[in-house]
């Protein structure tokens, strides 16, 4: 689990909640990726870990998003084994924004 990777100055933070009733989920590993102004997605220091916190909110601090395949976005991923594997590649409207927002909703295995 790292508080911020590289440089940060952005943020990609969101929600976790249970498939089914909704309850928000804590203590669960997102994992972060994404192509930056510091690295690309495949470099090992572009890559980090953040556990959800209460009300089941997770946020990592990284460098600034770059286009990728002409695209800004993040990649996240949950792989517990406790729910279902998730992987989401939200897309930002433009490279411009400061930060990115993904809610996962987890199915218990």
């Amino acid at each position: 689990m790292v508080q911020r990777i590289d440089g940060g100055g952005f943020w990609m933070r969101g929600t976790a909640r249970r498939a089914g009733d909704g309850a928000p989920l804590t203590g669960i590993r997102i994992q972060i990726w994404a192509h930056t102004t510091e690295g690309q997605e495949r470099d090992p220091y572009s890559h980090g870990a953040t556990l959800i916190g209460p009300g089941g909110v997770f946020r990592l601090e990284m460098p600034q998003i770059v286009p990728a395949f002409r695209q800004p976005h993040g990649q996240l991923a949950h792989d517990s084994g406790d729910f279902e594997t998730v992987f989401l590649r939200p897309v930002m409207k433009s490279a411009r924004e400061t930060g990115l927002s993904a809610d996962f909703v987890l199915m218990p295995v």
